[in-house]
């Protein structure tokens, strides 16, 4: 998987909508592209460049992420979030990215995802989900 991983790389676009701000959100009091949009962008991304070289039965989970939020951007403006995987160690693999506007750069950093098994991952999700029920006074 390496050698098809490393290299691979993916841009999203999307509009920011006022949905997206960090008003709505509840990540701020401004009305400004929010930095958990700016994270499912990038994600968005990463999933996007990886997916076609990965084994069937198997995708990727979000596991760290160096996000740097340098500039603000509006509703309305065009948001381009580009990632690029830099290497492979085992399940993880390690991503650059870097989102614009069209006024310039206003997001970058490193994300790392881990390659699981799809079924294996919804199940202990699931079964997560059940003890936590069960704990419940």
């Amino acid at each position: 998987m390496a050698e098809t991983v490393v290299g691979a790389e993916a841009t999203v676009e999307w509009p920011v909508t006022p949905a997206m701000t960090a008003m709505r959100v509840g990540s701020g009091e401004v009305d400004v592209l929010s930095t958990p949009w700016v994270l499912a962008l990038v994600e968005r991304a990463t999933v996007d460049a990886v997916a076609p070289h990965l084994p069937d039965g198997t995708t990727t989970v979000g596991a760290s992420v160096d996000l740097t939020h340098s500039a603000p951007s509006v509703v309305g403006r065009l948001i381009r979030a580009h990632a690029r995987a830099e290497s492979v160690e085992g399940r993880k693999i390690r991503f650059s990215f870097e989102v614009s506007d069209e006024a310039g750069e206003v997001a970058r950093g490193t994300l790392v995802r881990v390659v699981v098994d799809r079924e294996r991952f919804e199940r202990s999700a699931v079964a997560r989900a059940g003890s936590k029920e069960r704990e419940r006074p």
